[in-house]
């Protein structure tokens, strides 16, 4: 995002950011953050809150005096973006969808604020995804990962899960992981999604997150389960849940249903290299 000038005085409204943030060596700048903004813990709890990711205290922002905002499309609405805009204060959007893109929105960062050692930063991270995606891999193992779910008014199960046109699946496949709804994309209403009835129009809909029905998953037969904490927070009691409802799928066969921790799958930024050192071990293949 080109500005004439250098930021002094930054609110991040996306936690993911915030953390890239003070990891670049940055956080001298973030006079501002979200309630949700929890690293790094020490740094964060000093800041000022200014509310949830989707539904920030404008006032509050802009009682900060902020000479940048930073936001992110998926995780802000464009209702806090077109205020702060039309208050004169820039927002700058980011939306990474990818690997690469991550990067290069850490780059961008790193030359917005004119800091070397945030863009030595950014290369050495580069490097390490360089190396990983160098790992020679046999085979790619097929993999689900559940980020919700729900029940419809007549009891039918489903999880909503993600395609492959997201951060999340393009970041797995750098581990060696295969989507088992890598096309899958959603349809509108639930019931469409689940089968149930004809879908509607989804010109000007997010598409990359489906819900998929029990049968669905048991059909799609993955050999690893990755359950997050977040979004939706799942425990040691729902992975013995889910294990026996998807007790013929290789995943519970071979006991490689695992409790993992969302920030490695879903917060893009620096968090990148914390995934690079802890996702690919649930990847390694164990037959049948």
């Amino acid at each position: 995002m080109p500005l004439p000038y250098t930021p002094h005085r930054v609110v991040s409204l996306v936690p993911s950011i915030t953390e890239s943030l003070f990891e670049l060596g940055l956080g001298d700048t973030v006079v501002g953050v979200t309630d949700y903004c929890i690293y790094p813990q020490d740094a964060v709890a000093r800041l000022p809150k200014v509310g949830g990711p989707k539904n920030p205290n404008v006032d509050l922002i802009l009682d900060l005096e902020p000479d940048l905002v930073i936001a992110n499309r998926e995780e802000n609405t464009p209702t806090a973006v077109q205020a702060l805009e039309m208050a004169g204060i820039p927002v700058w959007v980011t939306f990474p969808n990818t690997v690469d893109e991550t990067l290069e929105m850490l780059r961008e960062m790193a030359r917005l604020f004119r800091r070397r050692e945030a863009a030595r930063k950014v290369e050495f991270l580069a490097r390490s995804v360089a190396l990983e995606r160098r790992v020679s891999r046999e085979r790619r193992v097929r993999y689900f990962v559940p980020i919700w779910e729900g029940q419809t008014g007549r009891g039918l199960r489903w999880w909503m899960t993600f395609n492959d046109q997201t951060y999340t699946g393009d970041l797995l496949r750098l581990f060696g992981g295969e989507n088992v709804f890598a096309e899958r994309k959603r349809l509108y209403p639930l019931e469409a999604d689940l089968g149930l009835a004809p879908p509607r129009p989804v010109e000007g809909r997010d598409t990359r997150y489906p819900r998929v029905s029990l049968d669905e998953v048991l059909a799609a037969q993955p050999e690893v389960i990755l359950l997050p904490n977040e979004p939706c927070s799942y425990d040691e009691a729902k992975r013995r849940e889910i294990a026996a409802l998807l007790s013929d799928t290789p995943a519970a066969k071979n006991g490689r249903i695992y409790l993992v921790d969302g920030t490695l799958l879903f917060w893009f930024g620096t968090r990148l290299a914390k995934a690079i050192a802890e996702l690919p071990r649930y990847f390694g293949f164990v037959g049948a």
